[in-house]
């Protein structure tokens, strides 16, 4: 039959090709490619079931090879597995067809048949097994590279590369997203109570996402759902209601992961990635360590200004709270009476109610930081400046601690 591996290497492909969509539709395996690693692994066959000498290198090697080249093709094992099964029968048709025909046919043939079907499928099996294990191993291997390749082009999105327009389209291809579409990118301590990173939290809410370890810290491009927005009409924050995706991610972030992140501001192509960056870490540093905050830039933006410098924000908080700040025993109650009225559209009755004090009690502690600070509560531009000092005081330097979150107000009143 070796002679002959020819017309069976034709006999196999034809009938692959007719039981495989995806070998009969040329692509990634054209008819040439099939017919040769059929052929060699024909031959294999046959020198190994003969009890022959190799002529090319060891039994099983046809069937590694194939096993490689098919990975790397894209082809599914199970259709490969399908295709050597296929080869595996219309090897033994052929032997069956020999022996039948064979001069001097003897009374046992049918036993020598059962015996070769035994002998066939055995060595089919083991080829379909050295095949099968090569597949995993090369698929792992292109995995490994997939995944080197991934996170180097996360990375020059990351660090501005992006700008060339082939790094920014070969990271969308390597991560699988558009090169424009809603994107932000948050950064997250790596808190200790926290998961490693919300991929999986994120996913299971219907965002895409991508995370590596940076600096300490984890970064993530995260892929907003399209929302539907009137043409024309303005674009809502990541706060904004009619943004019930960017204000899911926030709640996503607080309630189940625990950590700390900063979220920046939206942005349509992949390439500003990097610049998206550098405003999510500001935000991130205007949160208390450990306190499992998320926020997002645009509600941050007064902080952010003040973080980065220490010198105006000291002064901010000297100009307008100066004199509060020297009361000693008072400092702490009319601080949080100052942020809750504040906070609270300077409502005393709403400022009571969330720190369990009388209504009066709110409005002589007000009274009394206008008396220290000598300026008018009706004021607008004495309430912008102790608004300002309040979000001035965790960046001043003045050993004060970070503001509290919304909700943390506790002071004893009467």
């Amino acid at each position: 039959m070796l002679a002959d591996v020819d017309r069976l290497t034709d006999r196999a492909v034809d009938d692959i090709r007719a039981h495989s969509g995806t070998y009969a539709a040329d692509a990634p395996v054209t008819r040439d490619d099939l017919w040769e690693i059929c052929r060699d692994n024909l031959l294999r066959a046959l020198e190994d079931f003969g009890g022959l000498a190799p002529t090319g290198g060891d039994f099983e090697r046809a069937a590694r090879e194939t096993g490689r080249r098919r990975a790397e093709q894209g082809v599914p094992l199970d259709t490969v597995l399908q295709a050597y099964r296929r080869g595996g029968r219309v090897l033994w048709q052929v032997m069956a067809e020999h022996l039948r025909a064979r001069a001097g046919r003897e009374a046992d043939s049918r036993d020598v048949e059962l015996d070769m079907a035994s002998g066939v499928w055995e060595t089919i099996d083991r080829y379909s097994v050295a095949m099968a294990d090569e597949y995993r191993l090369a698929q792992l291997e292109l995995q490994s590279r997939q995944d080197t390749r991934r996170v180097a082009l996360f990375e020059a999105l990351l660090d501005g590369r992006a700008d060339d327009p082939a790094v920014a389209s070969a990271a969308a291809a390597a991560l699988g997203v558009p090169a424009c579409d809603r994107y932000v990118v948050v950064v997250a301590a790596q808190d200790p109570a926290a998961p490693p990173h919300p991929a999986p939290v994120l996913e299971a809410r219907g965002m895409w996402s991508f995370w590596r370890p940076r600096s300490g810290r984890y970064a993530g491009i995260v892929r907003l759902p399209r929302r539907d927005t009137p043409a024309g009409g303005p674009a809502a924050g990541p706060r904004g209601s009619a943004d019930p995706a960017a204000h899911a991610l926030l709640d996503v972030l607080r309630e189940l992961t625990g950590a700390t992140a900063g979220i920046s501001p939206e942005f349509e192509r992949l390439s500003h990635a990097g610049r998206a960056l550098r405003l999510a870490e500001q935000t991130l540093r205007t949160l208390p360590a450990g306190s499992g905050e998320a926020a997002a830039f645009d509600d941050r933006l007064a902080q952010v200004l003040l973080s980065g410098r220490s010198d105006i924000a000291e002064r901010i908080v000297t100009v307008h709270l100066g004199p509060v700040l020297a009361t000693g025993g008072e400092r702490a109650a009319l601080l949080t009476t100052l942020r809750v009225w504040l906070d609270h559209g300077c409502s005393a009755a709403r400022a009571a109610e969330l720190l369990y004090c009388h209504r009066n009690t709110v409005l002589n502690r007000i009274g009394r930081i206008a008396e220290l600070t000598g300026r008018s509560s009706e004021s607008g531009e004495a309430r912008l400046g102790w608004a300002l000092a309040l979000r001035a005081l965790p960046y001043a330097g003045l050993g004060d601690s970070p503001e509290p979150a919304a909700g943390e107000y506790e002071v004893d009143g009467t």
